[in-house]
């Protein structure tokens, strides 16, 4: 099947099968490797895209739900890697193995496009949901803090 939508801001048409998920549409089709297959069953969040700006688990998410819509992964988020999230993330060292940051800066980009102060609570509420094996939350959550103030 013919499936197209808006990726990063570019349209895009890719062929696939009728049961495909968007993760490995992005990731095998698409060769957009930035979005990680975590648990495959939409617990971790490593797989974390906007769906017209809301995040949601590509790993679940049919392929057919994004038809004429916009899909932004994290190479979408900043094409040199500028965007206030991933500037904080750097500086205040949040990445350990790395492997959920995508989808952590994701979620956060989210939160930040809806609530651009957010409080510490819902800071927290917001990012329940994207695990951190290494338990980097603590500078999950000043990078995102600090972000806040500076948009």
């Amino acid at each position: 099947m013919q499936y197209s939508f808006i990726l990063n801001e570019k349209p895009v048409q890719v062929t696939a099968e009728e049961d495909a998920n968007l993760l490995w549409t992005l990731r095998e089709r698409l060769k957009l490797t930035g979005t990680k297959f975590g648990c495959g069953v939409s617990l971790c969040g490593a797989c974390t895209v906007h769906l017209d700006g809301k995040p949601v688990k590509s790993c679940i998410t049919p392929l057919s739900q994004a038809v004429g819509k916009k899909v932004t992964t994290i190479e979408g988020l900043s094409e040199d890697r500028s965007h206030p999230l991933q500037v904080a993330w750097i500086e205040e060292q949040v990445p350990q193995c790395g492997y959920c940051q995508s989808g952590q800066i994701m979620q956060a980009a989210a939160l930040l496009a809806e609530n651009p102060n957010p409080n510490r609570e819902e800071i927290i509420k917001h990012m329940n949901g994207v695990l951190c094996r290494c338990g980097t939350y603590l500078r999950i959550l000043k990078a995102i803090e600090k972000t806040a103030q500076k948009v």
